[in-house]
């Protein structure tokens, strides 16, 4: 066992000669927690940094360097505490400006404070975010009950995918879609994004480009035999054809992809919105399908990608999105990590240092979906600058109870695992859901 480490660092003042001439900064409390604070970084590197510092200037000094290691005087202790800050009306859900076409970062991060009533279900709706979203975000929060005042962070910030900026954007890997609309010469661009359910593993949603192929309202839904099957396995028969209602689970409206068997459609449970329950459809929310179905044509283009990490840029600064990649990805997220630097390193814009890939590799690590700033090298730095937004859910009378919501999510994620362990070789030329 070697030394304590404080006392390493004190002995190091002692042969310094700073000890000797009365430097103890408030008993050593302010020292203590400038090496917490740079605790990531090597000893040798602190003291090199520290000892001119504190030879020239004793504490206030030692005070600014603290603030230089905080990141650019942007520390934590200077930020307004959660109870100061002030409350806001939220963000405008899902649609957004792109004031330039560098700008690749959208939306904020906001904080809301959960009532006892709440579940985290509840808030990813109100906030237009998918259930996946919200959790990932909040690790350690009882999805079901939150509890009174219990803050709870909404990713609503986002990082537009590096695509080409035209009709629609499928991210699996995100569980999110972006829609690009046509904009006349000289107006700015538009973004409008929504979470989405994708396909179980088994039931892989696929990748690649397709278009919009035929729309319909209120629609029928053919089950294919392979569900028919399958649901007849589990004792629970399906008819050949569900009529529209509220029993159709593709939901009012749909638009059909040039994929045989895949569409875009909305569903009669929105509590599955940001999951992966499906077998290989999109599904949105149903206030979502309903804006989407009335802007997209037919023919619009489609694009569905994997990207579970996306860089992009908002001003001069770098941003980092990170999300579980999926379980049946096969590329490792070494591989994907190596080749979002290569794309990054070969194009014009904002280079990355190496200590600045080495904070996105951990990041990663975490995959929780926030987007976080670079430069602060900070995981918690979006807490630092997420707005405090006023509380909007309402309270609906006709909503399933929290014993019913759970009961449904219960079966999915059972029917998900059924998927999971199923030997069976998917079918080909189904019309999926």
């Amino acid at each position: 066992m070697g030394l304590p480490l404080l006392t390493v660092r004190r002995s190091l003042l002692v042969a310094s000669g700073l000890e000797s001439r009365g430097f103890f900064c408030e008993d050593w409390v302010v020292l203590r927690r400038a090496f917490l604070l740079t605790s990531n970084r090597s000893l040798t590197h602190h003291i090199a940094l520290l000892l001119p510092l504190l030879a020239i200037g004793g504490c206030s000094t030692f005070e600014d360097f603290l603030d230089t290691v905080r990141g650019q005087n942007e520390g934590r202790e200077r930020v307004m505490p959660l109870e100061r800050r002030p409350m806001e009306e939220p963000l405008a859900r899902n649609y957004f400006v792109l004031e330039s076409p560098e700008q690749s970062v959208i939306g904020a991060p906001q904080i809301v404070l959960a009532r006892s009533e709440d579940t985290l279900s509840d808030l990813a709706r109100e906030y237009g975010l998918g259930y996946d979203e919200l959790i990932a975000a909040n690790p350690g929060v009882d999805p079901w009950l939150p509890g009174e005042n219990t803050p709870v962070l909404l990713p609503t910030q986002y990082v537009v995918p590096d695509v080409p900026r035209t009709g629609v954007v499928l991210n699996i890997a995100s569980k999110r879609l972006f829609y690009f609309p046509s904009v006349a010469d000289g107006q700015l661009q538009v973004v409008q994004t929504y979470p989405i359910g994708i396909g179980r593993v088994g039931w892989e949603t696929p990748l690649g480009g397709t278009t919009v192929i035929a729309k319909a309202m209120n629609p029928s839904w053919y089950v294919p035999a392979s569900v028919r099957r399958e649901h007849a396995e589990m004792g629970d028969p399906l008819p050949a054809v569900v009529p529209p209602g509220p029993d159709n689970p593709l939901g009012t409206r749909v638009l059909k992809l040039g994929m045989p068997g895949y569409l875009i459609h909305g569903t009669n449970q929105p509590y599955g919105v940001g999951m992966r329950v499906s077998h290989g459809c999109v599904r949105l929310y149903p206030e979502n399908i309903e804006v989407l179905y009335s802007l997209v044509e037919i023919g619009e283009t489609v694009m569905i990608i994997n990207e579970p990490f996306l860089l992009g840029q908002l001003g001069d600064e770098v941003y980092f999105e990170s999300h579980e990649p999926l379980e049946d990805d096969l590329i490792s997220p070494d591989d994907r990590l190596d080749e979002l630097f290569g794309i990054n390193d070969a194009e014009p814009g904002l280079a990355l240092r190496q200590n600045d890939k080495e904070q996105i590799r951990s990041v990663a690590s975490l995959s929780n979906g926030v987007v976080v700033r670079v430069s602060r090298h900070d995981v918690d730095e979006v807490f630092d600058r997420a707005r405090l937004v006023r509380n909007t859910v309402e309270p609906d009378p006709n909503a399933p109870t929290l014993a019913e919501v759970r009961d449904m999510m219960d079966e999915a994620l059972l029917e998900k695992a059924r998927e999971e362990t199923a030997t069976e070789a998917m079918p080909t030329g189904r019309q999926s859901l």
